[in-house]
């Protein structure tokens, strides 16, 4: 597997390490302290799609230039870029006459390429631990939606993030449970359009960090699952689309894993 080579961290040891010090990436990301919880989503991200954390990856270059910068108290262990934020982390991959072409970013901006000489078969692709129960091989809804908490966690919940957590809800457990996931959802996207100040506004960090747990009942995410949950947060978008590393995003990268 070829990969683009992220450049040495900056050796000024008085300022953060920047984008612009690891990757060949331009403003405004160069100028931005790589954050932790950027790092996070990208691991995350490449976790779903790759199946694992990349040795020398941008997901690795990410976490260690982070864990440097938090360490040195030049960054908060929450934060996030807003370019991150705003436009999300993606791993997205291609099949290219035989070639399986791997591009991952941040925002716009191209932090890592990967180009393997044949496609992975689906029964090769195995989920990560991390995000699965330890009698099955497949994520399940509750663990693809705290997998968002991770890729995504930084965003101010909104109708659209509420929509599809309640059409997972349904999907997993038959019913929007009084006092569930769905409903604290629905709640924090109302208080957030009430909220003028964006330090009181609900994240979907808040809601999903341990969404498996709020479940009643939980279930492997399937194609169809995928579909129903990325129709609602469609629907409920001005812009009718999904957000990179939400909740649609989420779960249908978990169908991908689990059914190829």
């Amino acid at each position: 597997m070829s990969q683009q080579q992220p450049q040495r961290p900056s050796q000024d040891e008085k300022g953060a390490i920047k984008y612009g010090d690891v990757f060949q990436v331009s403003e405004p990301l160069a100028s931005k302290p790589v954050a932790p919880q950027d790092a996070a989503a990208m691991q995350a991200a490449e976790n779903l799609v790759l199946g694992k954390t990349q040795k020398g990856g941008p997901a690795a270059v990410m976490q260690s230039a982070a864990a440097k910068n938090e360490r040195e108290g030049l960054v908060s262990h929450d934060k996030a870029t807003t370019i991150a934020r705003n436009e999300g982390v993606t791993v997205a991959e291609a099949d290219i006459g035989g070639t399986r072409v791997i591009i991952e970013a941040v925002g716009d901006e191209v932090v890592g390429q990967y180009v393997q000489p044949s496609p992975i078969e689906p029964s090769e692709v195995k989920a990560p631990a991390s995000v699965v129960e330890e009698d099955g091989d497949e994520i399940t809804i509750g663990e693809a939606l705290e997998v968002t908490a991770l890729s995504a966690g930084n965003k101010v919940v909104e109708q659209s993030d509420a929509a599809a957590i309640q059409a997972a809800e349904v999907r997993a457990a038959g019913v929007n449970a009084p006092g569930g996931v769905g409903a604290a959802a629905q709640s924090a996207a109302t208080h957030n359009l009430r909220t003028m100040a964006d330090d009181d506004k609900v994240r979907l960090s808040d809601i999903l960090s341990d969404a498996s747990v709020k479940l009643p009942i939980d279930k492997p995410v399937t194609r169809e699952d995928a579909e129903g949950i990325i129709s609602a947060e469609i629907r409920n978008n001005p812009d009718m689309s999904t957000y990179p590393g939400g909740v649609a995003a989420s779960v249908a990268a978990a169908a991908k894993v689990n059914h190829g």
